[in-house]
Order: structure tokens, then C-alpha cells, then sequence
């Protein structure tokens, strides 16, 4: 009998482990440090004021709630001349640029972050 306790114990404890990182990597659950339910999908759009004369899709990986989403489009916001727009769903970010920005600097920006760029292309 005192088996029986023991193991519903151990898969309580298991279930309990695996029900939050199934959520996280759905994109559902907590990440990051907080959770999906109270915080906006989307950070304010930063405004170019000079034309834009290109833009950039940067393919990016580990992004799993809108708090990754938000951390990259702030960091790329930081960019001077860059305004970013971040899909977690396509695992995209778009960088409208008024001046030329190196490959390179999107990403490290992305990569300090701790995300993966899988391919910076020009459109």
C-alpha cells in the first residue's frame, strides 16, 4: 500500500514538472521571467524620421512568449535608424532601417540576448 502512495506521489510530482514546459514550449506558459497573461504582445512602434532605405527579415530562434518578442523589438529599437517589428508565431523579426546597419550588428543585438539568428535577409 505505502508503494502505491509513493508512486501517485512521484507521477503527481512528474506531471506537475511536465504540464509548465509543454505550455513553454508552446509559447503559453511563464518565460522569462513572467507570463503572457498580463503584458501587451507588442512594445510601442518606434517612429522613423528619416526615409527608409531598406529592410531587413532576421530569422530567429528560442523565442517562446511575448516577453522574448519584446525583448528583441526593444533591443533592435535601440539601434539607431533600425525600427523593428518582432513575430513570435513566424519566429521573425523585420527591421525597417534609415541608414545602413551591418548584419553583424543585428545580430549580436539578437544573440546577446540569448536567441539564435538563423539568417539575416535583405528585402
Amino acid at each position: 500500500m505505502s508503494t502505491v502512495i509513493v508512486l501517485i506521489a512521484i507521477l503527481a510530482a512528474v506531471i506537475a514538472a511536465i504540464i509548465p514546459s509543454i505550455k513553454h514550449l508552446k509559447g503559453q506558459g511563464d518565460c522569462c521571467g513572467g507570463g503572457n497573461e498580463n503584458i501587451s504582445n507588442n512594445e510601442d512602434d518606434k517612429v522613423l524620421t528619416s526615409p527608409i532605405i531598406c529592410t531587413k527579415i532576421i530569422e530567429i530562434e528560442g523565442m517562446h512568449c511575448s516577453n522574448c518578442t519584446n525583448s528583441v523589438k526593444r533591443a533592435l529599437n535601440k539601434i539607431s535608424g533600425a525600427s523593428a517589428k518582432v513575430s513570435l508565431e513566424e519566429g521573425k523579426a523585420e527591421v525597417s532601417m534609415s541608414e545602413e546597419i551591418p548584419d553583424m550588428t543585428l545580430r549580436l543585438t539578437v544573440e546577446n540576448l540569448g536567441y539564435h539568428v538563423k539568417h539575416i535577409k535583405k528585402t
